[in-house]
């Protein structure tokens, strides 16, 4: 798989090598919680690293799975939830091959997006519309990060620009239905910035390009390692 490996992610856990992470949950996060726009559901957070929007989430009384495919990563977030005495699913498993067992009502991406190699982004795309029930709501920070050498053809990352215009192809009408601009941004202690974005998932349930996942109340615990921290 091009871009960034399993290792390369477990060893950035490891040696706290992690210039994404702000040390806490992002600041858009909050903002939604507190403007209603995000309320208790059962939501994923792809990505979910060290666990801060996990624990937020968490905290607020949502029914929240964190998905990562470093095992590092969901032992920071473990721990996090842990210390805090909250509680959430924790998978450890591939976004680009995970098939829970049934839908979500939303989804957090931040930084899952913009840590996959961009030849990956379509089949992403793609989990993320198979992951959320007809309706339900893809909450996204899509990080700008344009560098020089973009204009010269370079792909540079980890994190991954995501053009806008990239981003509308990516999530197209009538898969997805955009929210007129223009739209938050929140600035990063790094030097990048994000664009805050709620996508509805459309079409009906099998109408994905993919199959679609049941929407039942209760089922089998979800494919890999499923965990309650």
């Amino acid at each position: 798989m091009a871009g960034p490996t399993r290792e390369f992610w477990n060893e950035r856990f490891q040696s706290g090598e992690m210039p994404w992470d702000r040390g806490a949950a992002n600041p858009q996060l909050g903002a939604w919680l507190a403007e209603g726009a995000l309320r208790p559901c059962r939501i994923l957070v792809p990505g979910c690293g060290s666990g801060h929007e996990v624990a937020a989430l968490s905290a607020a009384g949502f029914d929240v799975t964190g998905l990562d495919y470093a095992a590092e990563a969901i032992r920071r977030t473990r721990t996090l939830l842990e210390t805090a005495n909250l509680r959430a699913t924790l998978i450890e498993n591939d976004a680009l091959a995970w098939r829970p067992d049934r839908t979500f009502d939303a989804a957090y991406e931040q930084t899952c997006l913009c840590a996959l190699y961009p030849d990956h982004w379509r089949d992403y795309a793609d989990q993320l519309h198979r992951w959320l029930a007809p309706g339900g709501r893809l909450f996204a920070l899509f990080v700008q990060l344009l560098r020089p050498d973009a204009a010269k053809g370079a792909v540079e990352g980890p994190p991954y620009h995501c053009d806008i215009n990239a981003m509308r192809a990516l999530f197209p009408a009538p898969r997805w239905k955009w929210p007129k601009p223009s739209y938050p941004r929140t600035a990063h202690p790094r030097g990048l910035a994000e664009l805050a974005v709620v996508l509805e998932r459309r079409g009906r349930a099998g109408a994905s390009s993919a199959p679609d996942l049941p929407r039942a109340a209760s089922g089998a615990p979800p494919q890999g390692r499923a965990r309650r921290a």
